[in-house]
């Protein structure tokens, strides 16, 4: 047993040495021979913890994340594939991410066929047909974006929990990348007066772009990722998994139904309260219905981490601006970022943390809302520092009032 822990240990060092010769600027080419001779083959788990590795001895994220694409190129060779789809239950996480890469798969196949086409029509020609159905591709796209929650929101967060952090970091940020590749292609398409040759850049750029980042996720989920959380998580994070998924949706296909989570799984976790028992506060007494209630009824949606930087709470409306699950909670906040924001959380954390600051503030145009984003530092009433709250309006109604309304009137008619 200890040899084969200690060749496992002297691969991982070998893919490290070499990957940062990819960095250090060698051709690929020529590290693909150097992996083929000196570490043979190699699985997900040993690539995950070379990345993971890498970080810790301080190659930043970003680097990681820009050296990814070719990384995944120099080691497929070496890779000894994986074919997980058999010993997986319809319906399972596992499975669901695996229809959806089908799925997903199918329309970055049905773009670069579009592509093709556009490309063999004359500069003078009409594309017209061929940028509608390009339009309809991109639109299904961006359904992209469940899939990519589901993965950040629940997967990362219990493999987070299990040490392993690497992985997450990287795919999180070239899932980001799909997004705006995604919303740059789309706002391409949009455009009008575009001439035929014009739109041939567009496919020849941002268009091959995102398929080849869109594919490229594809074979790092289904080859590393995957493979890696069904090594490391137990029946009970699998269960988890599936019972908070529903909430954050489905990518262009339905999951199956013959998975069943553990029986000691529940979709909820509910706090055993005296439904009648009063919290008094120094304005008054409310029940823990009442405040429940009051939470779900806000117009704005509450997030609030602790004074360790660990989500602890968050409020359930009925349209919340940003997804949440209930895996979320207990989870470091940092984690709950993309790589390209942690810098921007530190410092507000650190800001309220030290009394430098009690407020910060943004507002974002999101998916044609506009949304107010606020935090506030927490304190009790000796100033220790408790906490941040975050609070996240959909301000799009209120930016448009004008005028005044003095009389009663229902946006809503009453039936």
């Amino acid at each position: 047993m200890s040899e084969i822990i200690n060749n496992r240990e002297q691969r991982i060092t070998q893919l490290k040495t070499i990957i940062r010769h990819l960095h250090e600027g060698k051709p690929a080419d020529e590290v693909r021979a150097l992996l083929a001779t000196i570490v043979g083959q190699t699985d997900h788990a040993e690539i995950a913890a070379m990345e993971q590795q890498l970080m810790a001895e301080g190659m930043a994220v970003e680097e990681v994340r820009s050296m990814c694409d070719l990384h995944a190129d120099v080691l497929r060779d070496v890779m000894t594939p994986v074919q997980i789809r058999p010993k997986i239950v319809p319906g399972h996480p596992v499975d669901t991410f695996q229809r959806e890469n089908r799925a997903i798969a199918d329309v970055t196949r049905r773009l670069r066929e579009e592509f093709a086409r556009l490309a063999a029509v004359p500069d003078e020609g009409d594309a017209t047909p061929i940028v509608e159905a390009c339009r309809a591709h991109v639109n299904a796209l961006f359904d992209v974006e469940k899939h990519y929650q589901r993965k950040e929101l629940l997967l990362f967060t219990f493999l987070e929990q299990h040490g392993i952090t690497g992985p997450s970091k990287v795919m999180w940020a070239k899932d980001d990348e799909v997004r705006a590749l995604l919303k740059d292609l789309a706002a391409a398409l949009r455009t009008d007066g575009v001439s035929t040759a014009e739109w041939k850049l567009v496919a020849q750029t941002v268009g091959e772009q995102l398929v080849e980042a869109v594919d490229g996720m594809i074979y790092k989920e289904e080859q590393i990722l995957l493979p890696l959380a069904l090594d490391m998580l137990t029946r009970e994070e699998w269960g988890r998994i599936w019972a908070d998924s529903p909430r954050l949706g489905w990518c262009l296909v339905e999951p199956g139904d013959e998975y069943r989570p553990p029986a000691a799984v529940q979709p909820t976790e509910t706090v055993e309260v005296p439904q009648g028992r009063a919290m008094t506060f120094p304005t008054g007494h409310l029940t823990f219905e009442q405040l429940r209630g009051i939470f779900e009824s806000l117009p704005v949606d509450l997030t609030f981490v602790d004074a360790d930087d660990r989500v602890a709470f968050y409020s359930e409306g009925p349209h919340r601006v940003f997804a949440r699950s209930r895996a979320v909670i207990g989870r470091q906040v940092q984690h709950c970022h993309p790589p390209r924001s942690v810098s921007t959380v530190d410092r507000i954390l650190d800001d309220f943390r030290a009394g430098r600051q009690d407020v910060a503030e943004f507002w974002i145009e999101f998916h044609g809302r506009f949304v107010h984003i606020r935090y506030f530092a927490v304190r009790s009433d000796e100033g220790k520092y408790l906490g941040c709250l975050e609070v996240t309006q959909d301000a799009t109604a209120l930016r448009a009032l004008t005028g005044e309304r003095r009389l009663l009137e229902y946006d809503v008619p009453v039936s």
